[in-house]
């Protein structure tokens, strides 16, 4: 029996086929070093925060939350990080917090003698106080409370409002005080200066003008 053999299809090869002059064979764009000029001219632009003029007392993250009065709850404000700020020029304090990402204010109010601050519910990393806020561009009547990562940090921002709070009624009492005594001391020289305007000019006698002139009259007649 014969063998039948069969023989291997060769397979076409495809025409290889040169690239034309100036042509580039792999595709990619060729860099040619010369300079591109940008579509859009970004100019750098000065951003002012308005705390450029004041002096960092405290800076600590945290979350906040506002008590909305008509749902009876305590909704969330924002997580960011607090801050106490002291004016170099009058001296004030205020607490400021922004949210971490957007940096949109979730609290902006002054420190005054009278804020209270104490712990909330038994909660060693939360505390409460009731201000005048003017986050949101007016002033409003909230009740913030505030929750810390730690204990230590929470103490620290009590710890740090009450100080604050108390060097502030020193100051204002002191402001008073000068104020009284600087009233008192105009009161005291306009006194004065009535007593001075009202007093009588010194005159003298019409019997002490009358001696003088006779004894005048007399030297004349000596002379003479």
């Amino acid at each position: 029996m014969a063998s039948s053999t069969v023989e291997p299809k060769l397979e076409k090869k495809e025409e290889e086929v040169e690239p034309e002059v100036g042509e580039n064979p792999t595709g990619d764009d060729e860099d040619t070093g010369a300079p591109v000029a940008p579509i859009v001219r970004l100019q750098e632009v000065a951003v002012s925060t308005g705390e450029e003029n004041e002096h960092v007392l405290l800076d600590l993250k945290s979350k906040l939350y506002r008590f909305d009065k008509e749902g009876s709850q305590w909704k969330e404000r924002g997580v960011g990080t607090v801050k106490l700020l002291k004016h170099k020029e009058t001296g004030k304090v205020r607490l400021v917090m922004r949210q971490s990402k957007t940096l949109k204010i979730c609290a902006n109010h002054l420190v005054l003698p009278t804020m209270s601050i104490q712990e909330h519910a038994g909660n060693e990393k939360s505390c409460v106080w009731h201000a005048a806020d003017f986050a949101d561009g007016e002033l409003k009547d909230e009740t913030f409370c505030i929750r810390f990562a730690s204990v230590e940090n929470c103490k620290a921002f009590k710890e740090k409002v009450e100080e604050i709070a108390e060097s502030q009624q020193t100051k204002s009492g002191e402001s008073e005080e000068a104020g009284a005594a600087a009233t008192e001391l105009i009161e005291k020289l306009s006194v004065e200066s009535k007593d001075k305007n009202d007093k009588p000019e010194d005159k003298e006698a019409p019997a002490a003008t009358e001696e003088k002139e006779d004894k005048k009259e007399e030297n004349a007649d000596e002379k003479n």
